[in-house]
């Protein structure tokens, strides 16, 4: 899959700031082919798959922070997946929802 340029610098410039808002290293979130970064306090994951995953495509991810995707509805239909303890970022989201300006 090709990675349009202005949706990579968005995504990347997104990202940076949801490590900003939750930094730490016990959620792996990733939004592919773009990036993908770990964040939120907990444990450490250091090898192997980490134990709390969350991926969904670009769209959602900014649709996350634009506030036009609520979380449940991206996990109940599946373009949001989300495995481990500490795999909810509802809130997150949602505080970035508060936060997040997203560049036109």
């Amino acid at each position: 899959m090709a990675r349009d340029p202005l949706v990579l610098s968005q995504v990347k410039a997104l990202l940076d700031q949801i490590s900003q808002i939750a930094p730490g290293h016990a959620v792996e979130l990733r939004v592919p082919p773009y990036a993908a970064i770990q964040c939120c306090e907990g444990p450490k994951h250091t090898r192997g798959t980490p134990p709390n995953v969350v991926e969904m495509g670009a769209d959602e991810f900014i649709a996350l922070i634009d506030g036009s995707l609520e979380w449940s509805d991206g996990i109940n239909d599946g373009r949001i997946t989300a495995s481990g303890e500490r795999s909810d970022l509802s809130q997150l989201f949602q505080l970035a929802a508060q936060t997040i300006r997203i560049a036109e």
